[in-house]
């Protein structure tokens, strides 16, 4: 609560220096602040965990350092996408739970307070019996900004259902059954626990449909990387077509498979370990000998190579196949997006022209209704002996 008081307070003193001209411009400047700030308050967790969790922690030997102290975090063995698919369940979960709690515990919690000062103010032994009016004057007044935190909180969520769904397909399914309970909690908070809200006409959803748009084709980004750098699906199919026991038959199956996690790991030579990163046993306890080799997840030579640890031409493989599946999948569904858009229109094709008939029609009674006045007055000055030659029409 006080992290969104901030943000309000932030939004506010910047739309202060701003100075829009008119409301309408305040309103939208001020719904795409308040946005901004939000999305990047709830998602930067997300984002780092897809695109830059141990994508910079060098390899053994070479670990990279923040202030040539501390190593980077790596992600769990089994790859980053198990990491974000929990941090989206927790979201969609726990987090959606504990929102619609505080929505409705809050406003609770300031009627129960309310009503207990009334009953301190009139004395505890008298039953006080309030007209409706007066009970519902002293339930809690709708926030200033009006529907603006139900907007915000619809597309938060849109955000989090539609950005990384690759990672967590569940997170549709969870924010459907999160709308079926919240509509329910909302209108008994409506009804029960706020003042009637005032009425106010809108054209349409403003700045909302534009976020809306930009969100949908962040998604699509997004899950493109999310499926191409994130996951193991490339590098999978890289091996099923190119090093696997299938390379050259244009096949892939469970058998072409065999092979995958030995080829997608690389071997050290554990002498050439840093001083501070070496291991406390040389393994002997397990083998009976002192271990020379071990094998960490990369693309790299081996020590006795020309070029010690130095990325395989598999590595490059990998890299390629992944721009051009990012590439690809964009294109395709950005094009399959705009064929939909052009074959099911916003408005069907006999309405739209119902809609221009109707404003033809109102154009052609206004300037009739001018014509008729028109003619009046001319009419009047030739009675009054003030006609012109040259009046219109």
């Amino acid at each position: 609560h006080l992290l969104n008081l901030s943000i309000l307070s932030n939004s506010v003193h910047l739309l202060s220096t701003e100075q829009p001209r008119t409301e309408s411009e305040w309103e939208n400047s001020f719904t795409l602040k308040m946005f901004l700030f939000q999305f990047v308050n709830l998602n930067s967790s997300t984002f780092y965990i897809a695109f830059f969790l141990g994508r910079f922690t060098g390899h053994p030997g070479a670990y990279l350092r923040l202030i040539n102290r501390w190593r980077l975090e790596e992600c769990h063995p089994s790859g980053c996408l198990i990491d974000l698919c929990m941090q989206m369940g927790i979201i969609m979960v726990l987090k959606q739970t504990w929102n619609n709690f505080m929505e409705l515990g809050y406003p609770l919690i300031q009627n129960w307070w309310t009503r207990r000062k009334v009953r301190q103010e009139h004395g505890p032994e008298r039953k006080i019996s309030f007209p409706q009016w007066e009970k519902d004057y002293n339930l809690q007044p709708m926030n200033a900004y009006g529907l603006f935190d139900e907007y915000l909180e619809m597309i938060l969520q849109f955000g989090f259902t539609t950005i990384f769904v690759a990672a967590f397909p569940l997170a549709p399914l969870l924010a459907l059954l999160n709308n079926i309970i919240e509509i329910r909690l909302d209108a008994y908070k409506f009804v029960t626990q706020w003042r009637r809200p005032l009425a106010s006409r809108a054209k349409d959803i403003g700045i909302w449909y534009g976020i809306l748009e930009g969100i949908g084709i962040l998604s699509v980004i997004t899950n493109a990387f999310v499926i191409a750098i994130t996951s193991d699906f490339i590098p999978r199919l890289v091996y099923a077509y190119k090093y696997g026991p299938c390379a050259g038959q244009g096949e892939a199956g469970q058998k072409c498979m065999v092979g995958y996690v030995n080829a997608s790991l690389s071997v050290f030579r554990i002498s050439d370990f840093e001083n501070r990163s070496e291991p406390e046993s040389d393994g002997s306890e397990f083998s009976g000998t002192p271990l020379k080799y071990c094998r960490y997840r990369d693309y790299r030579d081996p020590p006795h190579s020309l070029v010690p640890y130095g990325y395989t031409l598999q590595f490059w493989h990998v890299l390629a196949a992944r721009l051009a599946f990012i590439i690809v999948f964009e294109h395709l569904v950005f094009c399959i997006k705009h064929l939909i858009s052009y074959l099911i229109p916003d408005l069907p094709k006999d309405l739209r022209d119902r809609m221009r008939r109707e404003k033809y029609l109102i154009q052609e009674m206004m300037y009739e209704a001018e014509l008729e006045r028109l003619q009046k007055e001319r009419k009047e000055r030739k009675k009054n002996g003030k006609a012109h030659h040259n009046e219109w029409p």
